[in-house]
């Protein structure tokens, strides 16, 4: 066993920093580790138990716990009534949630994975969306349609769409994509305290990745803002727009970049509909270059919609080379694993494109 005296230079030096005021920085270190479907389970649970008009429903979310595991122990803690497992019936078990939502409800519509819901758009943004506008204002429909959206491993091109460019194309929706743990529980309790209807677009990957929760996202009143993006890290030679794995990427590819002396700007979007452009702005504003990663197809992608923002207001002449895109390949998803990730955004596609941004070799 190893001992040191108090006079212990070593000690010393850790009670200097310790009373030091830029100890304060190191709080990030105590932080609880919380995987994202944790994270997720805490807030439909804390969110049920504080409102008794939330409710589950959707394939497996009861006696099984979930397919994802994200429901785990809610059916056994309230019952048939609020944790509902219903047939495999997307456009059914939708309509039943938007109709009892109209009726004063708050459900929360799991789809097994948004590749899905197209099963049940009609009800999603026929009935759930327009509603609002239809009605003149008269019914609101607080729904929260969740679950995993985007590619994930080995599952070929019908479970591996992202639906965010799909969704945030339609008004009368709110459309959030988190990253990580404290982005999952607080932006899926804005959702659920949410008047109008919100599609929550999980990522299957992430599920049992650990990310650090700050003592304030731990509490049961933690909620984020809907509609504003965070900078994940701080940068000045390129802004870096992503959401949801893709900001993974994008961070990746940062610290590569850090050791050639290239800093990245990584902003973390959270909200698709409404994208908060002005972060975006502000950035570019001091970085000078763009770009946006993303999962989903190119063509008419959240990528399109940055370039456009940005080209059709003064951020555009902040420019010093055109807005690029790294997105997924415009192709069904591969069965193959080597295909699969090559149909994907990957590290070093971002690496290249800041280099060829920069004309740095």
């Amino acid at each position: 066993m190893l001992s040191f005296s108090t006079s212990s230079p070593l000690l010393k030096k850790c009670a200097k920093l310790l009373s030091s005021r830029t100890f304060s920085t190191c709080k990030i270190l105590r932080a609880q580790q919380m995987t994202v479907r944790d994270a997720l389970n805490s807030a439909l649970d804390e969110e049920m138990e504080r409102d008794e008009r939330v409710f589950l429903l959707g394939e497996e979310v009861a006696m099984y716990d979930g397919a994802y595991k994200v429901s785990r122990g809610l059916w056994k803690k309230y019952g048939d009534k609020r944790v509902i497992d219903t047939p495999i019936t997307e456009i059914g078990f939708a309509g039943i949630a938007v109709g009892s939502a109209m009726a004063g409800l708050r459900p929360i519509c799991e789809f097994m994975t948004f590749n899905f819901s197209m099963q049940a758009i009609d009800q999603i943004i026929n009935s759930a969306a327009k509603t609002f506008y239809m009605s003149a204002g008269m019914v609101n429909v607080p729904i929260v349609f969740r679950g995993p959206n985007g590619a994930a491993a080995g599952v070929a091109a019908q479970h591996s769409q992202c639906f965010g460019a799909w969704y945030s194309h339609c008004p009368g929706l709110k459309v959030l994509s988190p990253y990580n743990s404290e982005d999952s529980k607080g932006l899926l309790k804005a959702a659920i305290r949410d008047p109008d209807p919100v599609v929550f677009l999980e990522n299957e990957l992430l599920y049992g990745v650990s990310y650090p929760m700050s003592d304030e996202a731990l509490s049961k009143d933690f909620v984020l803002p809907i509609g504003k993006a965070k900078i994940e890290r701080p940068g000045q030679h390129v802004t870096v727009v992503g959401h949801s794995k893709a900001v993974e990427t994008a961070l990746d590819a940062a610290k590569e970049l850090a050791g050639q002396g290239i800093e990245l700007e990584v902003i973390n979007l959270r909200s698709l509909r409404p994208l908060d452009i002005d972060t975006i702005a502000k950035s570019v504003a001091k970085t000078n270059h763009c770009i946006s990663v993303e999962g989903g197809w190119p063509q008419c992608g959240i990528g399109s919609e940055i370039c456009a923002r940005i080209m059709e207001s003064e951020t555009f002449y902040h420019l010093d080379a055109p807005v690029v895109r790294v997105t997924g390949v415009d192709a069904p998803m591969p069965y193959t694993k080597s295909l699969e990730i090559a149909a994907l955004p990957q590290p070093y596609d971002v690496v290249t494109a800041v280099k060829t941004l920069l004309g740095v070799k």
